[in-house]
């Protein structure tokens, strides 16, 4: 990744913070077919190692798990925020009309090391703390408990679970850091009103 100073995250508890909020990360590998890749929700511990632990599961007719067995480095891809930026959008450009478009977004690259967890006690256990996070925000959150048993039972045969050691995170925000700061909040003003708030907010932690 191509990763200017000013752009560059180098904050851990920033880099977590992004792999946490936007959980669905682009797995990359490269087996006997190639390079390859997969969306998947992933749960991220970070105290567990000395930069974390990604844990997920895949579908057991899905044949990464068995084309990257336990030892595989791999790279999975989180995205932040993102969104098109106009040079109308800054106030300098209005006065000497030198800017032109650009995207900004956030991103988070995760190295480490695939290992298979084919065990139904690991993937129920995921399965489980992934639900409470994601179905905490609303009014009866879903559990496995309200299906029976044996339906969950079987629904977990179906699923393998995956661990990623990670080893190295690089991290980049590029939120118009080489911009004047009435220019950064000048989009930032913009991107409110196009419901990009997140973006605008993490653009605003720059002034």
């Amino acid at each position: 990744m191509y990763l200017p100073a000013h752009f560059a995250e180098q904050r851990p508890a920033e880099l977590q913070r992004l792999v946490q909020a936007y959980p669905l990360g682009t797995l990359v590998n490269h087996g006997p077919d190639g390079l390859d890749a997969e969306h998947i929700p992933f749960e991220f511990d970070a105290g567990t190692g000395p930069l974390g632990l990604l844990t997920a599961h895949v579908a057991r007719a899905n044949p990464l798990w068995q084309r990257c067995p336990t030892g595989t480095p791999v790279l999975v891809v989180f995205h932040g925020p993102q969104a098109y930026i106009s040079p109308n959008w800054y106030p300098s450009k209005h006065e000497a009309h030198r800017q032109v478009p650009t995207w900004n977004y956030e991103v988070v690259h995760a190295h480490g090391v695939l290992a298979i967890r084919d065990d139904e006690r690991f993937v129920r256990g995921l399965v489980a703390r992934l639900t409470r996070r994601h179905e905490a925000a609303e009014p009866q959150p879903w559990r496995m408990g309200d299906s029976a048993p044996a339906f969950i039972d079987g629904l977990l045969q179906h699923i393998v679970g995956i661990e990623i050691s990670v080893t190295r995170l690089v991290g980049k925000s590029k939120l118009s850091q080489n911009k004047e700061p009435r220019d950064r909040e000048g989009a930032a003003v913009r991107l409110d009103a196009l419901d990009h708030a997140e973006l605008a907010q993490a653009m605003r932690r720059t002034l």
